[in-house]
């Protein structure tokens, strides 16, 4: 089923499982900001997905309200783009369940972030199994058109496409099958001291991780360590030179500057370095400032997320009533 809102309707989710990183701001963030006056924009703050492992509740707590207000402080609209907790909206829990009815086991158990997470886990809660069907209920209840994801990220969505499909076939429709969206350059950065792996808010090193709230030593600090190689000449190679490639990408990203037009500029490393740091500076400054202004009244922030929740409920109650009577509820 389509949706009858003449714009298209994107979705992105934010897991509250660590602080902000330079690549959630580059990567999910600002794609929200920059087509919110054009197209339709859901954001949620993922707090369920964040229980599928060992968690402490006051943390969870307190980086959910951080993510919101990070959000809001790097111009997500309220008024343009529902924003709100996913635990808040009691109906992404009961479509959940209705998706776990028409999901087989072996879909689930296929995926690979679950292989990956067993094996390091003595014990690993069902939750991690059946979190790929959450996932697709957060898309599928928006009648989602598009959905940004990285590559971590891509299996799943082809499961959500595929519970839709089948559930339409078999049940008659109901839902909007959403397409994938590949994330532009530079969406992956990656971790500065380890130029192979990606700069990630829980799982990356704090040495090698820019976060959005660093202030402007710490982001000094951590570009001047930056990885790089044996050589001098500043051009972009991922293969051969990782960590000078991830620099370039950073600049580029943060700059909205063409990749190829940035390497030759710089006859250093040190002077590419200067520049990212300028960059990344320039871009997460005026965020912080306003985030500190949100920061002392946290209950306008508690605000915008109940009233979008209740903005959002029409909307998903009406996708689980079709989901129900599909599925012979009465």
């Amino acid at each position: 089923m389509s949706t009858t809102l003449t714009r298209t309707r994107r979705l992105t989710g934010f897991k509250p499982t660590g602080h902000f990183t330079l690549g959630n701001l580059l990567g999910a963030i600002r794609p929200i900001v920059a087509p919110q006056y054009g197209s339709e924009c859901v954001a949620f703050l993922a707090d369920l997905h964040a229980m599928t492992k060992e968690h402490d509740p006051a943390a969870l707590r307190a980086l959910t309200l951080e993510q919101a207000t990070v959000l809001l402080a790097a111009g997500v609209d309220p008024d343009r783009t529902l924003l709100y907790v996913q635990s808040q909206l009691p109906q992404h829990t009961e479509l959940h369940y209705l998706l776990e009815c028409a999901t087989g086991y072996g879909e689930a158990q296929r995926m690979i972030q679950f292989k990956e997470e067993s094996t390091r886990q003595a014990q690993v809660r069902l939750s991690l199994l059946t979190y790929p069907v959450l996932m697709a209920a957060d898309v599928l209840l928006h009648d989602t058109d598009e959905v940004p994801v990285g590559d971590d990220q891509t299996q799943h969505m082809e499961l959500t496409r595929g519970i839709a499909t089948r559930f339409n076939h078999r049940y008659g429709p109901t839902f909007t099958v959403p397409r994938v969206v590949n994330p532009e350059v530079a969406a992956r950065v990656m971790d500065l001291s380890d130029p192979r792996a990606k700069m990630g808010k829980s799982t990356g090193s704090v040495a090698g991780t820019l976060f959005v709230l660093d202030p402007p030593a710490a982001v000094r600090r951590k570009v001047s360590r930056a990885v790089t190689d044996g050589e001098s000449r500043v051009r972009h190679d991922p293969e051969r030179k990782p960590g000078v490639s991830n620099l370039l990408e950073i600049l580029a990203a943060c700059t909205d500057r063409p990749l190829a037009d940035l390497a030759g500029e710089f006859d250093s490393y040190g002077r590419l370095k200067a520049a990212v740091t300028e960059a990344v500076v320039a871009l997460t400054h005026p965020i912080q400032v306003r985030y500190a202004e949100l920061s002392r009244d946290p209950g306008y922030v508690r605000r915008v997320l109940e009233e979008g929740a209740e903005r959002a409920r029409e909307r998903a109650e009406q996708t689980v009533f079709r989901a129900r009577r599909a599925m012979g509820l009465l």
